[in-house]
């Protein structure tokens, strides 16, 4: 079938065909799907297991370790992390990133976690698996209550979360800084020593007083009648109304304790917005929604819950993806419209008015027909997909060039319209379909690569491939019928290819050929050279992003209380209040922050790890007013923590872009010699301090922490009487308090404490004197008498991976220092340390080395594929090894440019600017092919081959020109507007193509007369 033909024959079919891709494209993009960043797959799940007053030894022996071999057995595991800590252990999951289907994956991992439960010790709670640990809250909101109770702002909260989860494109809602109700029976020691009964005792009482079971049924005639029993507590009253029968006499409970209502203690974590305590709603999109629908959704919900809830409550928008959403679309939109202005005008200049209106017609047509695939295969609207829209401009511009070029040269040798158009799509369908598919192929590797960071950039491999295969397809129907229609040309003797500037070429060219193997050993001298130069590039493998906020990390010493946590968050966010918000400032400076004490909040970002609550953590979210004053705040809040708070470790991280690298220098050090591993982090940490430029030099297991050691005497405890356990559970009920039974409100479920009157005290001194009571008879000695109590000293956590015992040493960079550097700097001392210790300890390097060396070596084992594609589309045009390598040579002439042009361009070598050269590779091609394909066909017509070497390199210096031109200027915008992340991607296809150019047009015609032996005439 001839496409070409179809269309000319069926011209208002075609037209009409052309009217609904404008119309159908404009309504996709008003309606597809809306996002900053194109995501990824977090390849993470979390098991979670309490055992309350075990030890990080005792976890780690009696559960993580057990969690560990079970989860081996994962066929698609990766590696798996272990954190056990006093009384919990969490083990991470991590899955390799080849896997894209989860459920499965989750499914069977549940199922083992089932399996390993009998083989864990009595008394754990759990183990919970939380595979939803990937989901994103995008819109954080919080509400504060000046005057209302706490319970109050659980009640409206609740009401809250419900209207948030019937707007439609939500998914779900989370609240942070909420506090777990319970009921406390506080009893006192002397008084139940005194009465001779037990916590445990107590408990059974409580529990059986406290039912909900059916009394069954009974038939009454043709009827059936339930018995309910009553029994439950329908309030407090009645639960300090419980009976207590004590040597034949009854008393009420609350004669003996105290029964009280209130919260978990110690408060696990608290949120705290602008300084204000309150609480947080997390809202996520629902899977395929609209984040510009669900910002504009939840905006109204806004306002109308300030208009319902009394005075008062406030609310503040402290995280609003939508907004960022909408913003970096439109910028990247109005990228695009300038790209494609500036590609207008350039084919307007250069073609003339008819014949750049013609090609120009592509532009908007091309990319509106690919708007229309893309949400077929459900791509949506994102700073990658943009962007290859972007890169794409100016290879899309290259089918119309080309074809157009072709027709107007043949009406000009004197040819009719259609008999020229017809020729042109015959002689050149093959040839641009291949140069598409070759440039498609070249970015292949980026949608192949098994990493994250693959996932995450994947769209520029799919809107390429789209966007060019709607250009060829534009190319080979709409092109031919607007130059049929438009095009009216004069049969002219002299074509423009005798003109004084492509004489001069020729002659250029000639010479080149005559020298050609000068040529070929210069160009080679040349790349060696500027690759040389390559050294002096910094690499770096993400930047940062430019969003309008930044994070606050703060860690104290393992086993802070979160009350301390607390009060220096507090003191930190009094001097952002005084000091740095735009009101003290009188300048731009901080509109608002959130703080999460205890916890990191929610997975605001796809690049936000959440983290276990822990009482000596705390992360601020603290939005500017304008980037650009970010560094000057960052540099205020860390000189302050510095002089006011020296024991605090206080991290300041601009927002990533891609996924989050927490430290971008970290060394881990593995050993099953616990001893000889602390030794040699000691060491690491001096030498990382040494090569300086380095901050917050620490490791991920902290500080050492007291532990009181219960030194129980098991002869003394035999002769009073208690057990070992009666022990354990005495001090658990004194201290902590133990769980009796639960009380019912509502649909809540509230446990019922029993602790007692000294755990709230918190005196050490009063601990030696707490009653240890014989849990069956009640009698009580004093613990003193049944054990002596020791200070140790004790690690906060234990942390393993696969298996061993594993430290993290990780630091912050300072100034313009790259982490690549700093990695240089470190690796002949790590080496050197694994043969002083005789392999003892090994080191793996993580941070910005593993995550840029992971991305870039799942591109690299997938180049190969590329390139066989490429080679076999190669060798299938041109039916020759030798232009297939010819071809493939221009690549590494690319990349002189692209050194030279991030050099001066003062930029860095990063994993953009890799995607960048892969993207140039195909472009470059896509000349050559052009180029040596009308070699050939000058050959067929019987030229001599150096005068169809010169005369098909004048015949395509126009095409490849324009190119090149519109494919620069394209990304111009890309450039300038695309922020740090852009720059050097747009750098290396600019640079690349410019030098590549010149190459392709000089130096590949001495290629192509060295293969088949050329001469030139003198």
């Amino acid at each position: 079938m001839n496409l070409t033909k179809l269309a000319i024959d069926n011209n208002r079919i075609t037209v009409a065909l052309f009217i609904a891709i404008i119309v159908f494209g404009y309504l996709s993009f008003t309606t597809m799907p809306r996002a900053y960043d194109p995501g990824f797959i977090i390849r993470t799940a979390q098991v979670i297991t309490h055992l309350p007053g075990a030890s990080p030894e005792r976890i780690e022996e009696l559960v993580s370790s057990q969690i560990e071999d079970k989860v081996k057995d994962i066929a698609e595991l990766d590696f798996v992390t272990s954190e056990s800590r006093t009384g919990i252990s969490i083990v991470n999951v991590n899955i390799k990133e080849s896997y894209k289907e989860m459920r499965p994956i989750w499914d069977d991992l549940r199922r083992k976690i089932e399996d390993v439960q009998g083989d864990l010790p009595d008394g754990v709670i759990g183990p919970f698996v939380n595979d939803e640990f990937g989901d994103v809250y995008g819109i954080v909101l919080t509400m504060t209550g000046e005057g209302f109770s706490f319970a109050e702002l659980e009640d409206i909260a609740d009401e809250i979360k419900s209207d948030l989860l019937r707007l439609p494109e939500a998914s779900k809602v989370e609240i942070f800084g909420e506090q777990e109700q319970r009921v406390f029976v506080e009893y006192n020691n002397a008084r139940l020593a005194e009465l001779g009964i037990s916590p445990n005792q107590l408990a059974n009482i409580l529990q059986s007083r406290n039912i909900v079971i059916s009394g069954g049924e009974f038939t009454l005639g043709q009827e059936r009648i339930a018995l309910e029993p009553s029994g439950n507590f329908e309030n407090l009253e009645d639960i300090g109304k419980t009976i207590i029968q004590i040597n034949g006499h009854s008393l009420y409970l609350r004669d003996i304790a105290k029964v009280t209502y209130g919260y978990v203690d110690p408060i696990e974590s608290i949120v705290h917005s602008s300084g204000t305590p309150a609480l947080a709603f997390a809202v996520s999109m629902r899977d395929g929604g609209n984040n510009i629908l669900l910002g504009a959704q939840v905006s109204e919900a806004l306002v109308e819950f300030t208009r319902t809830y009394p005075y008062g409550i406030e609310f503040d928008v402290v995280n609003f993806i939508p907004k960022e959403v909408d913003n970096k679309v439109k910028d990247f939109v109005i990228s695009l419209v300038q790209a494609v202005s500036i590609v207008t005008a350039v084919m307007l200049l250069t073609l003339g008015i008819r014949t750049g209106l013609v090609v120009s017609a592509l532009i908007p047509t091309a990319i509106l027909f690919s708007l229309i695939v893309m949400q077929f295969f459900h791509i949506g609207l994102d700073q990658i997909s943009l962007a290859a829209l972007i890169i794409a401009l100016g290879m899309l511009v290259d089918n119309g060039i080309v074809m157009s070029e072709n027709i107007l040269v043949r009406m000009e040798k004197g040819e009719d319209a259609l008999a020229a158009a017809l020729g042109s799509a015959n002689e050149m369908k093959i040839p641009l379909l291949v140069a598409s598919l070759t440039t498609s192929a070249a970015f292949l590797p980026i949608y192949l690569a098994e990493s994250a960071v693959g996932e995450f950039t994947s769209a520029l491999f799919t809107v390429v491939t789209i966007t060019l295969l709607c250009s060829w397809i534009l190319s080979m129907t709409l092109i031919p019928l607007f130059c049929i229609t438009f095009l009216k040309v004069k049969k002219e003797a002299n074509t423009p290819l005798n003109s004084s500037l492509y004489n001069k070429y020729g002659h250029v060219l000639t010479t080149f050929i005559r020298h050609k193997y000068l040529v070929i050993l210069a160009t080679i001298a040349m790349f060696i050279g500027v690759m040389n130069l390559s050294q002096f590039l910094p690499n770096l493998f993400f930047p940062p992003s430019d969003r309008p906020y930044f994070k606050a990390i703060i860690e104290l010493p393992s086993g802070t209380s979160i009350d301390k946590t607390q009060g220096i968050v507090s003191d930190l966010e009094a001097y952002i209040e005084d000091e740095l918000t735009k009101e003290a400032r009188q300048d731009d400076g901080v509109t608002n922050w959130v703080s999460y004490i205890g916890n990191a909040g929610p997975r605001f970002l796809l690049s936000h790890n959440p983290k276990p609550n822990n009482s000596n953590y705390a992360a601020m979210i603290i939005n500017v007013s304008d980037y650009q004053v970010i560094g000057e705040l960052m540099t205020s809040l860390r000189r302050y923590t510095f002089e006011m708070h020296p024991d605090v470790d206080l991290k300041l991280r601009l927002i990533e872009n891609g996924p989050a690298v927490e430290n971008p220098v970290e060394v881990r050090l593995m050993s099953k010699d616990k001893a000889l591993l602390f030794n040699q982090v000691g060491e690491l940490k001096t030498k990382m301090l040494d090569i300086g430029q380095l901050q917050n030099i620490s490791d991920n297991w902290g500080q050492r922490i007291k532990k009181l050691d219960i030194r129980i005497d098991q002869a003394r405890a035999l002769r009073a009487g208690v057990t070992s356990q009666d022990i354990a559970i005495s001090l658990q009920a004194s201290l902590s308090g133990m769980e009796l039974t639960e009380f019912r409100q509502d649909e809540d479920i509230i446990p019922v404490v029993l602790r007692s009157n000294v755990a709230t005290e918190r005196e050490i001194s009063k601990l030696e004197s707490l009653s240890v009571y014989a849990q069956s008879s009640g009698k009580s000695v004093p613990l003193r008498q049944v054990a002596d109590i020791n200070i140790v000293w004790d690690d906060a956590k234990i942390l393993r991976r696969d298996g061993l015992k594993t430290v993290a040493v990780g630091a912050q960079l300072m100034g313009s220092v790259t982490a690549a550097e700093k990695f240089d700097q470190l690796m002949p001392w790590l080496e050197d340390m694994v043969v002083q210790t005789e392999g003892l300890v090994r080191f793996e390097l993580g941070g910005e080395s593993e995550s840029s060396g992971d991305a870039n070596q799942s591109i690299r084992d997938k180049l190969g594929i590329a390139g066989l594609i490429i080679l076999v589309l190669l060798v299938g045009q041109f039916n020759s090894f030798r232009k297939a390598g010819i071809v493939l040579a221009t690549i590494p002439l690319g990349l002189i440019g692209v050194i030279l042009g991030l050099l001066v361009g003062q930029s860095y070598f990063g994993f953009m600017t890799f995607l960048g050269i892969v993207s140039l590779a195909g472009i470059v091609i896509n000349n050559a092919i052009v180029l040596l394909e009308r070699i050939e066909l000058e050959i067929e017509q019987g030229a001599e081959h150096c005068d169809a070497i010169v005369h098909a390199a004048k015949q395509r210096a126009r095409p490849i020109l324009l190119t090149t031109a519109t494919t620069v200027l394209g990304m111009l915008p890309l450039y300038l507007g695309g922020g740090a992340m852009w720059e050097p991607m747009a750098i290396a296809i600019m640079a690349g193509l410019l030098f590549s150019t010149v190459m392709t047009l000089l130096v590949i015609p001495a290629m192509y007369a060295i293969f088949y032996r050329v001469t030139a005439p003198s």
